[in-house]
């Protein structure tokens, strides 16, 4: 069996995670779920457990098996990673090395496997130029990111940023475990 490990950040399609793990579960892959604390403001960790069958991780310090150091066991355990949304927070604070919270952590750790963003904001933020330099920078490491698409926005605007459709996401995901 395939183990992916999925990223949900603070934005308003942390919802549409839930359709990509449930996209995912249904193709018989593993999933584990790391929500940082803004993405459980717009969906619960129960919804993903509900969906996963595996418990979701939002604590670096929250160890359940005291011989296992979670952050490095779900690194080393899983064969790709996607984070989406990806918020402008977590592509800058991964761009910069910043590992101050679960997900940050893992991603920290994982070593030779790879690693998808899936970026959901605002069009100013996603065309900032710092956002911009921070998904070169991360693409250059080899991150490899799955472009939003442009649509009516949350805040009302119309532009890209909003995240790509939930069935594309998956798709690519599942063409690259296989």
């Amino acid at each position: 069996m395939k183990n992916v490990l999925l990223g949900v950040t603070g934005s308003i399609a942390a919802y549409k995670a839930a359709e990509i793990a449930s996209l995912l579960v249904k193709k018989d892959i593993n999933v584990d779920v790391i929500m940082t604390k803004s993405a459980q403001e717009f969906i619960k960790p129960l919804t993903f457990q509900s969906l996963t069958k595996n418990r979701v991780y939002t604590d670096t310090f929250e160890e359940f098996t005291p011989s296992e150091i979670k952050h490095i066991s779900l690194a080393k355990k899983i064969d790709l990673c996607i984070i989406a949304p990806a918020s402008a927070n977590i592509i800058g604070k991964i761009a910069n090395g910043i590992a101050d919270d679960m997900l940050s952590t893992v991603v920290m750790a994982i070593r030779d496997k790879p690693i998808y963003i899936a970026p959901a904001m605002n069009t100013g933020m996603y065309e900032n130029p710092i956002v911009q330099d921070n998904i070169k920078k991360l693409a250059g490491y080899g991150y490899k990111f799955i472009e939003p698409k442009e649509s009516l926005l949350a805040c009302g605007d119309l532009g890209k940023g909003a995240l790509q459709d939930v069935n594309i996401i998956a798709n690519i995901l599942l063409e690259n475990l296989n």
